[in-house]
């Protein structure tokens, strides 16, 4: 049906009569000219029809936006001074000859040929033509072609590209299954993976030596811009390789990938922080290093003063107090600074403090701030001195449990850089390095896992079961301004250290034989050294191509209350199904639907 892509014509197909179909972009009548704006994946180009063909004359004046046409016609030069360089075929034009109406289409939506902004609820409820909108095209070409360059890159390293089963075992990884009910095995389920982290590792027992999978899949858990209930990964294990190999081979991928997709250079190499190092320095396991801001340990200066807001947590072993120095942030009102207040309050924090910095050399009569009258000028002078304050300076303030301490500036931190437009880089990547194994519930009253169950410690079986809360994890994230985009860890190799991590978890005998009676098996059987990472796509491509979610580069996401607007799913299934499931419903109120039990 057609010669060429709408997109693809140059100067170089001068004089040569062309095929083009696509979809109506914009049409304009110029005084007895018509222009059609022709679009398909590939991009615009230019039709002019003039009355001298009067058939197709006549046809063009009544096409409308999103009609779908089939148009011949001849490539020829622009006129002088009608040059568009925002297109790619902004130098010619088509002059049409012949033209087809396809298909006719009703008024969208919503226009597909301005910016102006279309409620998220409409623009997933008519994904279909939200697709057609060049920015959505490009995003899911950079998609495509991310997805490509991993591949090529890791079966250039001997990686087997291995698929994993979508029916799987519920076992906890941290977030909530989704769970697929079984019509053969009644009152049995299945569960949709969060990961295919425990078949990779068998694959590793089995002997396939370097794997990798781009995967989909499944969380039920609350939704954030970067968050959906079914997102792509790339999952990747390999065997006898340390934390130190893989984040090189990792390293060199992402370092090329971002090179040849986006012509970006990340920079030769990463660097390393620890996760303590992080949490000191940023309130984040995940910092953004483009924003120069950093928190400033002041606890030892304010033990002994008389305001209780800073003294309580400067003596409690759990507490902490920080200051973070805003330079020239001495310009923000007391309303910015009350919005600011608002906003820590999110992660918990009770208060901002702060003192505006006027004039150094006066000493404490050259600090603003409710807060001065608490501590001695030797005291302000010892933290002005810490935080390198000059003039003109606001210094922040965290005083409470060091979580929310880190929560509430880490966030302040983040927002105040972007806010105030303070980054020095346009990418900023970073390996964290060095967590910890366990995470202490005080609600459940036992350790967590940091990244899950099967991480290795760097300790010895010994030194894990006698201080559990002080062992380091051999694991690694990949964070690139600000965002976690890959993480990953050397994996327990051994029966006995995975049963040791399974009983500071919580994790009785019985149900670790239950749960995971088939790790502990495989590991009996020879389990080499061996480690891995994952990647998360969505999120990748979000950085990749500037937007400010990744459900803007999912051909079809859910929502924010992950529901699919297009779809109206998730929905009602009949009786009859339910029946044939053995399922039958409850109420909110707990009462059944039914008073017969399912059949």
């Amino acid at each position: 049906m057609r010669s060429h892509k709408c997109g693809e014509l140059t100067a170089q197909h001068l004089g040569q009569n062309v095929a083009l179909c696509g979809w109506v972009h914009r049409r304009r009548d110029h005084g007895g000219v018509i222009f059609i704006d022709l679009r398909d994946r590939a991009g615009l180009v230019q039709i002019v029809f003039d009355p001298d063909a009067a058939e197709s004359f006549g046809i063009a004046e009544h096409v409308r936006s999103e009609y779908v046409l089939r148009i011949e016609g001849v490539v020829r030069n622009r006129p002088e001074g009608t040059h568009n360089p925002n297109i790619g075929t902004g130098e010619i034009e088509v002059l049409g000859k012949s033209i087809e109406v396809l298909n006719e289409a009703e008024t969208p939506p919503f226009p597909l040929e301005s910016e102006i902004e279309v409620n998220e609820e409409t623009r997933l409820r008519y994904r279909y033509i939200d697709l057609r909108r060049p920015a959505m095209q490009h995003k899911m070409k950079v998609r495509r072609d991310v997805a490509r360059h991993l591949r090529q890159y890791l079966d250039a390293r001997d990686f087997f590209e291995i698929e994993t089963p979508y029916l799987t075992k519920a076992t906890p990884e941290g977030a909530r299954d989704y769970i697929v009910p079984s019509r053969t095995h009644q009152n049995s389920f299945f569960a949709l993976p969060q990961s295919p982290q425990l078949y990779k590792q068998l694959l590793m027992v089995a002997g396939m030596d370097r794997y990798y999978q781009i995967v989909r899949c499944f969380r039920d858990e609350d939704l954030r811009a970067d968050r959906q209930p079914e997102f792509t990964q790339l999952d990747i294990e390999t065997s006898f390789l340390d934390e130190q190999e893989i984040m090189a081979i990792m390293e060199e991928m992402i370092r090329r990938l971002f090179a040849d997709i986006i012509n970006v250079d990340l920079g030769d190499p990463f660097p390393v922080m620890t996760y303590a190092e992080a949490m000191r320095r940023f309130g984040s396991d995940r910092p953004d290093l483009r924003i120069p801001l950093e928190l400033v340990d002041i606890a030892e200066y304010m033990r002994e003063v008389d305001f209780k807001v800073f003294s309580g947590p400067a003596n409690d072993p759990h507490g902490r107090v920080v200051a973070m120095r805003l330079p020239a942030g001495g310009d923000l009102s007391r309303s910015e600074i009350d919005e600011l207040t608002k906003f820590v309050a999110i992660y918990g924090a009770k208060g901002l403090a702060y003192i505006k910095v006027n004039e150094l050399e006066a000493g404490v009569d050259g600090l603003q701030s409710p807060i001065v009258k608490f501590a001695p000028a030797e005291t302000w002078a010892k933290v002005m001195q810490k935080t390198g304050a000059q003039n003109g300076d606001l210094i922040f303030f965290g005083a409470d449990q060091a979580g929310i301490v880190n929560e509430a500036m880490g966030a302040l931190r983040v927002k105040l850089g972007l806010d105030r437009q303070l980054l020095t880089a346009p990418w900023k990547p970073l390996w964290v390095v060095d967590f910890p194994m366990f995470a202490w519930d005080e609600k459940a009253g036992r350790f967590t896992a940091i990244h899950h169950p099967f991480t290795a410690p760097k300790c010895g079986r010994d030194e894990l079961l006698a201080d559990p809360g002080a062992a380091i994890s051999r694991a690694y994230d990949l964070v690139l301004n600000g965002t976690e985009v890959g993480g990953g860890s050397i994996r327990i190799n051994r029966t006995s250290m995975q049963e040791v991590v399974f009983d500071i978890l919580g994790i009785s005998e019985t149900e670790a034989r239950e749960k995971f009676g088939f790790l502990l098996d495989a590991l009996k059987y020879g389990a080499p050294p061996h480690g891995g990472i994952a990647f998360g796509l969505d999120r990748l491509v979000m950085l990749m191509t500037g937007a400010s979610s990744i459900r803007d580069v999912i051909a079809f996401p859910k929502t924010q209350t992950a529901a699919c607007p297009l779809f109206n799913a998730p929905a009602p299934v009949t009786e009859e199904q339910l029946k044939e499931l053995g399922i039958r419903l409850r109420k909110p109120g707990g009462k059944e639907e039914k008073a017969e039990p399912a059949a």
